[in-house]
Formats: structure tokens, sequence, C-alpha cells
């Protein structure tokens, strides 16, 4: 579990590999993730879009951006969580996510809300000593 809290709004994120819906042989590595976006304000919020950041283990970074999370521009209300899954997938057995969510508080005011950078690590992925 990742967890972040930007102007008392916490991030959690829940990462997974999908073992039945990668192919290693092909270079194709599926996890899903799950995040939770819980209010700790006491006002509303609106998520209005996001920016991710999706790296592979050669260091390549793909950015992502769009309007709201899975079709939806959530408004969480003071102390209710909104969650949801999705996925990604990579040619390398590893690599990370980062990101942030524009969002819109009580009075109209931006806020770019942190997304905690997680790790996305599959069983095919080779062990580095230090």
């Amino acid at each position: 579990m990742y967890k972040q809290v930007t102007e008392a709004i916490e991030v959690t994120v829940h990462p997974a590999f999908l073992d039945d819906h990668s192919q290693p042989e092909s270079s194709v590595f599926v996890w899903s993730y799950e995040v939770a976006i819980r209010n700790r304000s006491n006002k509303p919020v609106q998520l209005l879009r996001r920016h991710w950041k999706i790296t592979n283990a050669h260091g390549q970074t793909l950015e992502v951006e769009g309007e709201g999370v899975v079709g939806n521009q959530p408004v969480i209300m003071p102390g209710e969580t909104y969650e949801y899954s999705s996925f990604t997938n990579l040619a390398t057995p590893s690599g990370y996510m980062v990101g942030t969510y524009a969002m819109s508080g009580g009075e109209g005011q931006a806020i770019q809300v942190a997304i905690p950078a997680f790790s996305l690590d599959s069983p095919q992925q080779m062990a580095m000593p230090n």
C-alpha cells in the first residue's frame, strides 16, 4: 500500500500484478491498481483531471493525461472516500507510476493532489543484489 496526503486529501494506492493477463514471452506485463481518495477536509472537492507518469525498467516514461478517472469527475464530500480500479501494462517486468489529480476545492480554488509513487513488480523481474 502506498499513501500520500495533500491539503487534507489522502490518496492510497494498492497495485497488483495480473499474471493471468500478462504474456512475459511477448514482453507484456499487466498490473491493476486500486485507488482510494479520502477527503479529510471540511469542504467538498471535485476531481477534474488526472496526470500519470508511467516508467518502465528501461527508464522510458509514458505520460497520460485526461479528464476525471474511469469516466467520472466525482465530487467527494467531507469525510467520504471515492474508490476506483484501473490497470496499466509495461513491456518490462517492473516499473513505477506517479501522478497528480487536479481538483477543485469548496470555493473553486485549484488543488494539485499528489498521487504517491508506487512500484510495479512482477515475479519475472530479476533480483538485483546491492
